[in-house]
């Protein structure tokens, strides 16, 4: 996750596209704008698979390692099954960690982001895509806004959720929660609106 402080330089409108799109998405969903996300459901929508890892064609010993605590580092790979698109979740993860990493996946095919690279891994029937660091940085800002668009983190404020409510409503992490809270200013824009609110009074 990108951190506030490193935020990367994108092209012009993109993180109000970003906000855009996560809003119509909802709303193709029949989803209100600061109601939670399912990516499931939106993977669905989209027509993007998701497969189970057991499903694939793996040596044993793969598998194994893949679905263990020594094969924990990875979280989703993108792939391309038959000319559809498929995400491939790591099993052992949290439902946050597979929604973020869904969200991720999602967002560089909605950003029909070309892979800097594909291959073939032995024994797997699967063509495999790697990005670069600028589409990396794209995926990361869209997949936050798709879980937590401007509207969501100005209801969680308005009701005074503490965190870990509003992490268990939208099925996000903590670290993902404030990273959106501290680069969509939304504590200063509702701080500035309660201000003018008293002043008026």
């Amino acid at each position: 996750m990108t951190s506030a402080r490193t935020t990367p330089k994108f092209e012009r409108g993109f993180k109000t596209w970003a906000e855009n799109t996560a809003l119509a998405l909802r709303d193709s969903l029949d989803l209100g704008p600061a109601d939670p996300l399912d990516t499931f459901a939106l993977a669905d929508y989209l027509e993007v698979r998701v497969i189970d890892i057991q499903r694939l064609s793996l040596p044993d010993a793969s598998r194994e390692y893949l679905c263990s605590k020594s094969g924990d580092e990875w979280s989703a790979l993108t792939v391309r099954v038959g000319g559809v698109d498929a995400i491939v979740l790591n099993p052992r993860h949290s439902t946050r960690r597979q929604a973020s990493d869904m969200a991720h996946e999602l967002s560089h095919i909605l950003r029909k982001h070309q892979p800097a690279q594909i291959f073939i891994a032995p024994q797997i029937p699967v063509r495999m895509r790697t990005f670069d660091r600028a589409q990396e940085d794209e995926a990361n800002w869209l997949a936050g806004c798709l879980l937590l668009p401007r509207p969501a983190l100005l209801h969680i404020l308005i009701q005074g959720w503490q965190d870990e409510t509003a992490c268990e409503y939208y099925n996000v992490s903590l670290q993902m929660l404030r990273f959106r809270r501290n680069v969509s200013g939304v504590d200063k824009q509702l701080s500035v609106g309660r201000g003018r609110s008293y002043t008026r009074s």
